[in-house]
């Protein structure tokens, strides 16, 4: 059964019962399904402005028959044909009782009611009826029998029809805003649903080797409350991976907070980590939670905690170690319960053996370490991680087709010899390129790739003859085949940015440009030689 007393505290149920009140001096209540009524169950008894009413509602008996009439008035509201709305039902002392029922999830829920009143002015013989009545329920009667009469609310036959309306509005209201908490419900249903099968292991696409050596390594540690470090390049997925061991973990239903540690300089990175304190800096102009509070109960994911400043890694140690903090400009120690999981793409051990990281950190957040492979170790998976990328970003209804084009066999080639720098997300983005330039094609061809993935599948035949001249022709040859070939791989992995590639391979620039025009390795763009990348 619906509890209906929430939908009491309504800004409309409310302004009703003022109404209601204000025009003929009658209370609005609630029952529930039952047939009880809502104030009794709370120990509140409001009765109308009627001394009858009064007087019967605080005697033994009186109660007793008053919660009859409301629990008739139920089974009459039951046993009515659905389309109609308020009814009139007399009382055991002979006042209306007016009732318009409450539908919930197509259910009889309740209704809202008024009694106390009269739509006809008593006779004579019906006052004397009424005196007795209530005299009969114990008691003496009302002091003043013809005052008491006097004060009975009295209702006109349009007065009885404006309360018609008026009750079936509040009904409406009921009605509508219950019909609004469900929809809100479905959609945080949906959503969380939608999140918990978004970051499933099944949906962090991969078959080779090393990934299924992720996925095993997942299922054990999901329902761990250790901190776990995720180590792998930039655009492998380490942040995927960690919502993912959120949401399959016991932590699902509590936030999942993120922040990249490099993004901000060491205060502003401090501050939104730890919060701060009203006037602990210049523009502070309130008290503001940090992200660990936020995060309090659920799981913080820090990307990128290499870039963390040896004084903030001292406080991040501290919340790991105790769960406490201190807010900037703050002296209250605050405690959260959080779950870490930190990401890097460098060697944290080596820059432990630099002094660069704490090594007492490090060995904190390394409890469980995840290694996330880059997209060149796992080439076994580009066909599948095609196909998701194509599903993900295909708009089929605004091209009146419901199947995702497919990836031509030229492309798929051009693109598993590409090395991929930027990793997944790399890839994603060179395949929501594709659908773009690609309109209504049902095939992607291999002319659509971008100019860097189409550039490292033609350098594939001068590494082939590379690796011929190695192996047979003199030892010239075979350096300088070697030589063009890393060059050229180096470039196209650069993006053509000599002077990062030059230091790369421990040469001046100056020296590269000119090895770069002796190959013939200027980069072309529509067939005229063109730039050099970055000066």
């Amino acid at each position: 059964m619906i509890d209906l007393r929430p939908y009491e505290k309504l800004h409309t149920i409310q302004m009703l019962k003022d109404i209601i009140r204000k025009w003929w001096g009658v209370e609005l209540a609630f029952a529930d399904g039952k047939g009880y009524v809502l104030d009794h169950a709370e120990g509140k008894i409001i009765p109308p402005n009627n001394d009858f009413c009064r007087l019967s509602l605080f005697t033994k008996d009186g109660f007793r028959r008053c919660n009859e009439s409301v629990k008739a008035v139920r089974d009459k509201l039951r046993a009515s044909p659905k389309g109609r709305r308020c009814i009139v039902h007399e009382c055991h002392l002979g006042f209306d009782l007016v009732a318009c029922p409450i539908q919930l999830d197509q259910d009889f829920a309740g209704f809202l009611f008024v009694g106390g009143a009269v739509h006809d002015p008593l006779t004579t013989v019906g006052e004397a009826e009424l005196l007795s009545k209530v005299r009969q329920l114990g008691g003496d009667g009302p002091t003043d029998p013809q005052r008491a009469v006097a004060r009975i609310p009295q209702m006109s036959r349009p007065e009885m029809e404006q309360l018609f309306d008026l009750l079936e509005f509040g009904a409406n209201e009921v009605q509508n805003y219950h019909a609004e908490l469900r929809r809100r419900e479905r959609e945080m249903t949906r959503v969380r649903q939608e999140i918990g099968e978004r970051y499933r292991f099944e949906n962090i696409v991969g078959t080779s080797r090393t990934m299924q050596d992720v996925f095993r390594l997942l299922e054990k540690i999901v329902e761990s409350e250790s901190t776990v470090l995720i180590q792998g390049e930039s655009g492998t997925g380490k942040e995927l991976v960690a919502r993912a061991i959120h949401y399959n973990g016991p932590r699902a239903k509590k936030p999942f907070v993120v922040q990249n540690c490099s993004a901000f300089n060491d205060n502003l990175l401090e501050s939104a980590l730890f919060g701060h304190v009203k006037g602990a800096f210049t523009g502070a102009i309130k008290d503001k939670k940090g992200l660990f509070e936020i995060a309090d109960g659920g799981t913080f994911f820090l990307d990128e905690v290499g870039d963390m400043s040896a004084a903030l890694q001292v406080k991040l140690l501290r919340v790991l170690q105790e769960g406490t903090f201190t807010p900037v400009g703050g002296t209250e120690t605050r405690t959260v319960d959080v779950r870490v999981i930190a990401a890097t793409h460098k060697d944290l051990q080596r820059m432990v053996e630099r002094g660069e990281f704490r090594e007492d950190l490090y060995y904190r957040i390394n409890v469980i370490k995840i290694q996330v492979p880059p997209l060149r170790e796992r080439m076994d998976d580009m066909p599948l991680l095609c196909e998701h990328f194509l599903k993900k970003h295909f708009r089929g209804a605004s091209r009146g087709s419901m199947r995702s084009p497919r990836l031509g066999d030229e492309a798929l080639a051009a693109m598993q010899r590409y090395p991929w720098p930027g990793n997944i997300r790399e890839l994603e983005n060179e395949i929501e390129r594709l659908l773009v330039l690609g309109g209504d094609l049902d095939e992607l061809p291999g002319e659509l790739l971008s100019q860097r993935v189409r550039e490292a599948d033609g350098a594939a035949r001068p590494a082939a003859q590379a690796r011929s001249a190695v192996s047979a022709g003199t030892l010239k040859e075979a350096v300088e085949s070697l030589e063009r070939e890393m060059i050229h791989q180096g470039l196209i992995r650069t993006h053509w940015n000599k002077s990062q590639l030059a230091k790369e391979l421990g040469i001046s620039r100056s020296n590269l440009i000119a090895k770069v025009e002796r190959y013939g390795l200027e980069r072309k763009e529509d067939g005229s030689t063109g730039g050099n990348g970055s000066s």
